[in-house]
Order: C-alpha cells, then sequence, then structure tokens
C-alpha cells in the first residue's frame, strides 16, 4: 500500500475523487481501491462510494457500457475477453450483459473478418495446419469465440 504524506479530509477526497471519475468512467473497483491508496478508512470509502453514486459521478452500467465499446471498437477485442476483463472488475452479470448490447451484431462479424484477413497477410508460415493454428491462436486471444473463429478459419484457410 502506498504510504502518502497528504492526509484528506472526507471532503478533500470527495473532490479528488470526483474529477477522477469526471475525466473517465470509473468502476466500484478502481475507486475503492484509489480511496484506499489515499489512506481513507472503510467507513469514509462507503461514504464519499455513495455520494458519487448518488451525483452520477459512479455508474457500473454507464462504466460496462463505454468499457465495452471502447475495447471493442478501438483494441479490436472479441466479447469473451471484454467479458474476462468486466469480471476482472467486479462487474455484475446483468451489467455485463446490458454492455454486450452495444455491439451491432454486423459490427462485430465484420470486425472480426477484417482482422483475420489483416492478421493472414502477416503470417509468414507456408505449413497450412501452422498457419491455421496461429491464426487462430491470434483471434482466440484477443477474446474471440472459438465456434465464430473456427468458421473463418475454414473460410479463409480452406
Amino acid at each position: 500500500m502506498n504510504q502518502q504524506s497528504k492526509s484528506y479530509t472526507v471532503q478533500e477526497a470527495t473532490k479528488k475523487i470526483e474529477s477522477y471519475c469526471a475525466y473517465q468512467d470509473r468502476c466500484h473497483k478502481e475507486v475503492v481501491s484509489k480511496l484506499k491508496d489515499m489512506g481513507m478508512i472503510p467507513i469514509a470509502i462507503d461514504t464519499i462510494i455513495a455520494q458519487l453514486i448518488e451525483d452520477r459521478f459512479l455508474n457500473e452500467e454507464r462504466f460496462a457500457k463505454s468499457f465495452a465499446r471502447g475495447k471493442f471498437n478501438i483494441k479490436k477485442w472479441g466479447k469473451n475477453r471484454i467479458v474476462r476483463e468486466l469480471k476482472f472488475r467486479d462487474i455484475s452479470k446483468y451489467n455485463i450483459t446490458t454492455a454486450l448490447k452495444e455491439i451491432e451484431p454486423e459490427a462485430y462479424s465484420n470486425t472480426l473478418d477484417h482482422l483475420a484477413k489483416k492478421r493472414l497477410v502477416q503470417i509468414t508460415e507456408t505449413n497450412t495446419q501452422k498457419r491455421r493454428k496461429k491464426l487462430a491462436d491470434y483471434l482466440l486471444y484477443r477474446g474471440w469465440e472459438s465456434h465464430l473463429v473456427y468458421e473463418k478459419l475454414q473460410e479463409l484457410i480452406p
């Protein structure tokens, strides 16, 4: 745990965390961790979290939705990876399901297609089986569902 020389009042900590949350959507786990690093005691943390939720600085559903959209659009992650990362952040099953609805099915399949074709061009391996394995490993690592990956492999490397 980081020992900081400055100690914060609840009001100071609340202001600091409000700007932390305003900068980008945060999940409860990140905020609690930040407050602990600031040396806040559990009762103060609970008070601040309640205030942040009331003032709409903290909203798990909004966080989950923007997280899913961002990781899909920017990092081209598949749903498995997004779900794994959201679970790691202690996001509820309901919010994860809601977040995945942010991804359009057509955009999802187009992105998989684009990603697979782009990667296939980069793979220099000549052995067909090894090419397939390399492409599959790449897509699976990025969190794309295995049945979609194997369908794509059949299509691109017959």
